[in-house]
C-alpha cells in the first residue's frame, strides 16, 4: 500500500459518523479513555464502542495501553482496562500531491546550518536539497537492483521514487517531465527560491544514478502548470 493509499484509508475509517464521534471523542480528553468512558459519552453500546475503537486503532489513529483504573495490584485487583489515546499518526490528503513538510524540513534544516556556518540561507538550502535528492536517487538505486542496473531499470527507479513524491514523472520521448509541483503554494509566491531547491533536489537524485553525462539531466524549464524542472536527454 502506498502512502497515499494509507492516507485515504484513514481518511476513509473517519467517515463513520459513530466512528468519527469516538475519536473525536478520545481526542478532546486528552488522556486515555475506557470503552466505557467513550460509549457512555456518544450514546451507544460499549460492544459497537469497542468495534469502533479497536478499528481505530487498527489504521493507526488511536494507541492502547492496558492499566488498572483502581490502582490496586497484585491478586483481586482486576484485570487491567484497555484503554484508547490518540497517536502520533497524522493524515494529510491533498490532491494534487503536495509536501509542504518536505519543504518546510528542508528550509529549517538550511536555516540551522546557516547559523552554525555563517554562509547563506539560500546556499545552505541548496546542499540541503541536493543531499536529501541524493538520499532519493540511493532508494532509485536500491529500487532498480543495486549500482549494476541497466539504465532502463534506473530510468524506470528514477521515475518510481519521484512519483512517491508526488512529481507526477511523465516519460515523454527521451526526456522526463514533471507533471505537478509539490510546493505549488510557495513556488507561487517564492518562485525563484523553491525553483532553486527543486532544481538542486533534482540534480542530487541524479548524481547517483550511472546514466551517462548526456541523459536525464536536470534543467530549469518552467511551463504552466508544471514543476519547474525537466529532466533533458540530448539524444530527444
Amino acid at each position: 500500500m502506498t502512502d497515499f493509499e494509507r492516507q485515504v484509508a484513514g481518511v476513509a475509517t473517519l467517515n463513520d459518523p459513530v466512528r468519527r464521534s469516538l475519536y473525536e471523542f478520545v481526542v478532546h480528553r486528552g488522556e486515555p479513555v475506557s470503552r466505557e468512558e467513550a460509549a457512555a459519552a456518544v450514546g451507544v453500546q460499549k460492544s459497537l464502542a469497542a468495534f469502533h475503537l479497536d478499528k481505530l486503532a487498527d489504521e493507526g489513529l488511536l494507541e492502547i495501553e492496558f492499566r488498572r483504573l483502581t490502582g490496586r495490584t497484585g491478586p483481586g485487583a482486576g484485570r487491567p482496562a484497555k484503554l484508547y489515546r490518540r497517536s502520533n499518526r497524522q493524515i494529510d490528503v491533498t490532491l494534487p500531491p503536495r509536501e509542504y513538510d518536505l519543504a518546510g524540513r528542508l528550509l529549517a534544516e538550511a536555516i540551522a546550518r546557516a547559523e552554525s556556518s555563517g554562509r547563506p540561507v539560500r546556499d545552505e538550502l541548496e546542499r540541503v536539497s541536493f543531499d536529501f535528492g541524493r538520499s532519493l536517487g540511493a532508494k532509485a538505486v536500491d529500487a532498480a537492483g543495486g549500482a549494476r542496473a541497466s539504465k532502463a531499470k534506473l530510468r524506470a527507479a528514477l521515475v518510481e521514487v519521484l512519483a512517491a513524491h508526488g512529481f507526477e514523472p511523465r516519460t515523454v520521448g527521451h526526456d522526463v517531465t514533471l507533471a505537478n509541483c509539490p510546493f505549488h503554494a510557495l513556488s507561487e509566491q517564492f518562485t525563484d527560491l523553491v525553483c532553486g531547491m527543486n532544481l538542486h533536489l533534482m540534480q542530487g537524485v541524479r548524481s547517483v544514478l550511472d546514466l551517462g553525462p548526456s541523459e536525464l539531466e536536470p534543467r530549469l524549464a518552467p511551463e504552466p502548470g508544471q514543476c519547474c524542472v525537466k529532466f533533458c536527454s540530448s539524444a530527444a
